[in-house]
């Protein structure tokens, strides 16, 4: 066989090992935390208000006061915009339900 050969299978052999681990690694995850996935989309604990008060309040405790108050301006300016963003589609929709209705109601 040559040492092209060779190395091709042995290639191959610690190829299937890595997708072995990367399995059990996965299960092994999900054991541990049922509510997320690795490759997966429920990301549940993102969303959790602690786990942010948690995240800010050590990063204020890393000395990164700076970056915190840029989030939360950042944040606050984000969840403003929603709203009203939220608020004007409320209207639109009202007002298109309102002209689709007519005058013969």
């Amino acid at each position: 066989m040559s040492r092209l050969k060779q190395l091709e299978a042995r290639r191959r052999v610690l190829l299937k090992r890595c997708d072995e681990q990367r399995e059990e690694f996965t299960a092994r995850l999900a054991q541990l935390n049922p509510g997320t996935v690795l490759h997966g989309s429920t990301l549940g604990h993102l969303r959790h208000p602690l786990a942010w008060g948690a995240a800010l309040a050590g990063m204020l405790l890393l000395r990164r006061t700076r970056e915190v108050l840029t989030f939360i301006v950042w944040i606050r300016t984000a969840v403003t915009l929603a709203s009203r963003a939220a608020h004007l589609v409320r209207l639109l929709t009202q007002l298109r339900a309102s002209r689709a209705g007519g005058p013969g109601r």
